[in-house]
């Protein structure tokens, strides 16, 4: 397989707002429910604003995803700022290497998102095990490589709404 830049889905246009805030509050409110408790469950949330950050920057970046991140926090009753500190480093390293994941497939955009989510949330478990004065174990790690690796997934849904199959909502060409 060659490794030539081929992201043939990219947006003709613009991503509309509704399935930009619509897409992140759906999966804001699914993270509501209890399975979240269990502690290899991916965090859906991080990827589809991580996704938007990519797709689309004006709508999405450092200040939803402290947004997020805060509204987690409250949701998972734990220290403050946690959630917050992991969606704006993963944010901010999606947002700096976004020039370069465009030119490349969801695939290969795999390689590059999952350092990237696992350094923000090696960070955010540290810092809190430093404030709670104790080590939760490496569990956690699980949740991160399953949350890098559904990335070619969440492309592949977003690519069957109809504004990237070429606007009409007919299909592909």
């Amino acid at each position: 397989m060659d490794l030539q830049p081929v992201d043939a889905g990219a947006f003709q246009g613009a991503a509309s707002g509704w399935l930009v805030w619509g897409s992140l509050i759906l999966v804001w409110v699914a993270s509501l429910l209890p399975w979240r408790l269990w502690q290899p469950v991916p965090d859906v949330l991080l990827l589809v604003l991580l996704y938007w950050c990519l797709h689309a920057p004006a709508r999405v970046g450092l200040t939803t995803a402290f947004v997020f991140g805060l509204l987690m926090d409250v949701q998972d009753t734990g220290l403050l700022g946690l959630h917050a500190l992991c969606y704006v480093l993963a944010a901010y390293g999606v947002l700096h290497l976004s020039q370069r994941l465009r030119h490349f497939n969801p695939w290969l955009q795999t390689f590059q998102v999952l350092p990237v989510l696992v350094a923000a949330c090696t960070l955010s478990t540290l810092l809190g095990a430093w404030l709670n004065g104790s080590w939760e174990g490496w569990e956690w790690l699980w949740s991160v490589l399953l949350t890098g690796a559904l990335w070619p997934l969440l492309d592949i849904l977003m690519s069957l709404h109809p504004r990237r199959l070429g606007g009409d909502g007919a299909g592909p060409v």
